[in-house]
């Protein structure tokens, strides 16, 4: 049976929600297929849960293709596994944490790598049992303090999750690969573009992470790729040093008066003016060490202040920050940060004071020093003095001041090198939609996951995690595939095959209609049919461009002559057809 518009749970909308601000969401809201119940929550009606459902249904043919088994968690859980893996702290403000009415605390999943743990260790006990690799397709729940873009980024959400169980990290390689190809045939199926890039695994652990990106201006994650075929999001990427230098030649530092200069730009225009370079160049941001003072709060609430040494001409990057300590927690520090450490003078902070060793773990600041990677041995600087308005040029590294470290935190630029020599780097957004970690055995030794093996020995379990988000995917589908009438799906997540109008008053263009809808169905195509009544054919194309399926056959007043107009919405193009031409023209 055709699904009948005149029965259909549907109301469009002729003007954008004031509270859609991409594209892919604002036609979502008005073609029908979703309402939001609450920031970053939504309502699935009926055409919605049609896209969502062919999405899944993908999904779970190329899951069982690579031998991975489908079970179902509660969303619902006790917050002990959590505990022993220390994600119920690490989540911090992104976990829903609730209790019930005897006060024991739970939590909405945001991911289950834990019970997944916990049911193979309550059910296997032998290598003869792995490998193995189980998945879901379930709700998941993250307190966003942010929610945007409708279903990009959402509180509620549906993911895929898998996860893969082995003896050994030969058996993970094979698993992990497995799924990774699975993911290129989804998404090869669904009609999305995607790139595999190189990531960070954050506070999933594990040894190897690739994102599948979805290229999108709308993107909020930034990747880099080469012409040479690195690719990488910009967590990930490590930057290039530079050769080290030897300075046995170079000119001692020099403290110079420098007043009115707590920026790069000023510290430059005033180096111009009055500090003659030893090469006879101009001074550039790039010549700064630009020392940045940050508040890293650790996921158990320790707050420790750390200052990095960047070259003047980069910021620091918030996403690679984080990565690198750990924790989202990571902020500039405040005036109150400053007060608890005078030896800072604020806007001419440096490495030195008067010629000494002044930051570092083993000084008598206390605090911990890191450089980027560019500040190598023998380069020379223009930094703070530490002491108010002035600065020290020519201040070498290995030679006047040492780290305690590197931190490659500084923003990555269209034009650096790739780490992998494959040539320079362009930037590019994004939208998550697939992540692959191997986990290797964080979460099994967190909770005691082990079989015997051959030999009788107990070994602990290595493991894979494999996520693809579902509803996320419904957004991405929508925001490539739409013009400025409205959706336009590809055909293997398209709500139905085709889309029938009945467009006239007369009973015989609903009866042709009808007929029609029933034979296209008979060949195994689902069809949408217009049947509705007392509406104008103005409005039911306005509907169909707006709903977006991608194939529509107009019964109306060429009916008369046997015709009906066969329309393209992917092309626009539109054409009369012989109505016993129809069946082969939309195969």
């Amino acid at each position: 049976m055709p699904i009948r518009l005149s029965q259909l749970f549907l109301r469009t909308l002729r003007e954008d929600p004031s509270d859609a601000d991409v594209q892919g969401h604002r036609l979502l809201l008005r073609a029908g297929y979703i309402r939001r119940a609450a920031p970053g929550i939504y309502t699935w009606l009926p055409l919605g849960l049609m896209v969502k459902a062919k999405i899944e249904k993908i999904i779970r043919e190329e899951m069982a293709a690579a031998g991975s088994q489908e079970v179902f968690f509660p969303a619902l859980l006790p917050r002990e596994p959590y505990e022993v893996t220390g994600r119920w702290s690490e989540y911090g403000d992104n976990l829903f944490r609730l209790q019930d009415r005897k006060k024991a605390d739970y939590l909405l999943a945001p991911t289950h790598e834990e019970v997944f743990t916990l049911l193979v260790k309550d059910l296997y006990s032998s290598y003869k049992d792995l490998p193995l690799s189980l998945y879901q397709i379930q709700n998941k729940y993250r307190d966003e303090a942010r929610p945007r873009a409708g279903l990009l980024r959402g509180r509620e959400f549906v993911m895929k999750d898998a996860y893969s169980f082995d003896v050994n990290d030969e058996g993970l390689e094979v698993s992990y690969q497995a799924q990774r190809a699975a993911y290129e045939r989804i998404f090869t199926r669904l009609g999305v573009e995607y790139v595999i890039v190189k990531a960070d695994a954050g506070a999933m652990g594990g040894s190897k992470s690739e994102e599948f990106l979805s290229p999108s201006p709308i993107g909020e994650d930034t990747f880099v790729r080469s012409a040479g075929g690195y690719a990488a999001n910009v967590e990930a990427v490590q930057s290039v040093a530079p050769a080290e230098i030897d300075f046995s030649a170079s000119p001692a530092a020099e403290v110079h008066d420098s007043p009115n200069t707590p920026t790069i730009k000023t510290l430059v225009e005033l180096a111009n003016s009055k500090v003659k370079k030893h090469d006879g160049s101009s001074w550039s941001a790039a010549d700064t060490l630009k020392n940045v003072v940050l508040a890293v709060t650790s996921a158990e609430g320790k707050t420790e202040i750390v200052i990095v040494g960047i070259p003047g001409d980069r910021e620091v990057d918030q996403k690679r920050a984080e990565a690198f300590f750990g924790t989202d927690q990571v902020a500039q520090a405040t005036d109150e940060d400053f007060a608890k450490y005078k030896v800072l003078v604020k806007g001419y902070i440096g490495p030195t004071k008067a010629g000494a060793q002044f930051l570092g773990a083993k000084a008598a600041s206390g605090i911990k020093y890191l450089v980027d990677p560019r500040v190598v041995m023998g380069s020379s600087w223009v930094t703070g003095a530490n002491e108010n308005e002035k600065h020290i040029f020519g201040l070498v590294m290995g030679r006047d001041f040492s780290a305690d470290g590197v931190a490659d935190i500084a923003e990555v630029r269209a034009g650096d090198l790739a780490p992998d020599g494959s040539g320079e780097l362009e930037l590019a957004r994004g939208i998550e939609i697939g992540h692959v970690f191997q986990l290797g055995r964080k979460y099994a030794e967190a909770l005691d996951l082990k079989v015997l093996d051959e030999n009788g020995k107990l070994v602990t379990v290595t493991m894979g995690s494999y996520g693809i988000g579902v509803t996320r995917l419904v957004a991405v589908l929508a925001e490539a595939n739409n013009d400025d009438k409205g959706l336009i799906w590809p055909q293997s997540v398209s709500p139905a095959d085709v889309h029938v109008v009945a467009a006239g008053k007369d009973d015989a263009v609903y009866e042709a209609a009808e007929k029609l809808a029933a034979e296209i169905e008979s060949t195994g195509k689902t069809v949408l049919l217009d049947d509705r009544a007392k509406v104008s054919p103005g409005v039911k194309f306005s509907d169909a461009e707006l709903i977006g399926i991608p194939t529509v056959v107009i019964v109306g007043k060429g009916l008369e002559t046997g015709e009906v107009e066969l329309w393209n919405r992917r092309t626009g193009e539109r054409a009369a057809i012989k109505l016993d031409s129809v069946l082969s023209a939309v195969k």
